[in-house]
């Protein structure tokens, strides 16, 4: 077995905050059970002892939500005690949190230093922009919140990241969020670009990104990284650093840049399995690890055939001259056969299914930022 890379859900879709454009509770929505609840020290149990004690080389467990941290603490003490016990094969392991920080108290704090977690820390930018769509379930601030939690890091030495999700009020204001950003000394950005409902209408909600916005983000953002990279004071970036590594000849580390989906074991809080976190849902679900061997997991991704369909894309797509850098995108972003046929009941614009919806934003993007990208992989 190769590298194996645990993605659990352990508290399946709670959530101490609600937050308007959330795709995991578009997603629970639109199955048979939408909460599994908090999920049972035995199924953790079975969730790391049937992946761990097959993994070569290494071995990768995150948690993101809805909110893990409503399991509690003690839930992770234990999760990294069956860490420590079936690591057999002695393979290198990293721990990841995502988390919107509501909980998060000094006890946490020291735990997850102590531990080595790389935490995602859930940020929409300024107070206004953020609190705009992300509420606490309290109706407390989750802005204040969030600063809050930040120091906590900061004072205890926690390697975190900032994850900020781009929504229509986060691309119009990319400079000001940056420079609050900079300011703040978060030099680990990840953006990542907000999606409508499954299977709706794109474009109509009112926090939607369409493509023309996105594309005018995507030039901002590069033109205030690229001046801090003249400079020498670029921070990390992970979309535009990602395409630095493909134009030097490395492979992307960012699921949606490889173009194809690849081997991931997504899990539920009773310990079902699916392959991938933007498809949890009925149709896709692949075992349980409760009752499932990882061979018999893995054969059932083969037989409905997710990976593979993540390959096909539209002739104009592979035909297009900036698609060794685009690869067609995350195939949760491109257009499926409800979009084509909505199109064509209301008589709006084409779309052609495998098409990335966000197509005309990367064209956009590289046309007027691609040279100095090239330049940039050659160390000029």
């Amino acid at each position: 077995m190769p590298a194996i890379s645990v993605l659990i859900k352990p508290a399946s879709g709670n959530c101490n905050m609600h937050c308007d454009y959330c795709f995991y509770c578009d997603e629970i929505r639109k199955r048979g059970q939408s909460s599994y609840g908090m999920m049972s020290l035995p199924t953790l149990k079975n969730v790391i002892k049937r992946t761990l004690m097959r993994a070569e080389g290494s071995y990768s467990i995150a948690f993101q939500g809805g909110e893990p941290t409503l399991c509690g603490l003690d839930f992770f003490r234990e999760m990294t005690g069956y860490v420590e016990k079936y690591n057999r094969n002695n393979v290198s392991v990293s721990y990841a949190l995502q988390t919107n920080g509501y909980a998060i108290d000094e006890a946490w704090a020291a735990f997850l230093k102590e531990k080595g977690f790389l935490v995602g820390v859930s940020v929409d930018g300024t107070a206004a922009i953020h609190n705009a769509y992300r509420h606490g379930n309290d109706g407390g601030d989750s802005y204040a919140h969030i600063m809050r939690t930040a120091e906590l890091f900061d004072r205890y030495g926690v390697d975190y990241n900032i994850l900020t999700v781009v929504h229509r009020k986060t691309a119009e204001n990319i400079r000001q969020i940056y420079a609050d950003y900079m300011a703040r000394g978060w030099n680990y950005m990840q953006f990542i670009a907000c999606l409508d409902p499954l299977n709706e209408p794109r474009g109509q909600k009112e926090y939607s990104l369409t493509p023309q916005l996105y594309g005018r983000f995507l030039i901002d953002l590069f033109e205030l990284w690229y001046a801090d990279y003249r400079r020498r004071n670029a921070p990390y970036i992970r979309q535009f650093d990602n395409y630095l590594m493909m134009l030097r000849g490395f492979p992307p580390e960012a699921c949606d840049q490889i173009g194809t989906c690849g081997i991931q074991y997504v899990v539920e809080a009773n310990g079902s399995v699916y392959p991938c976190d933007f498809y949890v849902l009925d149709e896709y679900r692949l075992g349980n690890f409760n009752d499932d061997l990882l061979p018999a997991i893995d054969e059932a991704r083969r037989q409905i055939g997710f990976v593979q369909a993540s390959k096909d894309k539209p002739e104009m797509c592979r035909n297009c001259e900036w698609y060794e850098l685009c690869r067609g995108g995350c195939r949760r972003c491109r257009y499926t056969a409800f979009d084509v046929n909505s199109a064509k009941e209301a008589a709006g614009p084409a779309c052609e299914e495998g098409l990335n919806y966000f197509c005309e934003s990367y064209k956009m993007f590289f046309e007027a930022c691609g040279e100095r990208l090239f330049e940039m992989a050659r160390g000029r």
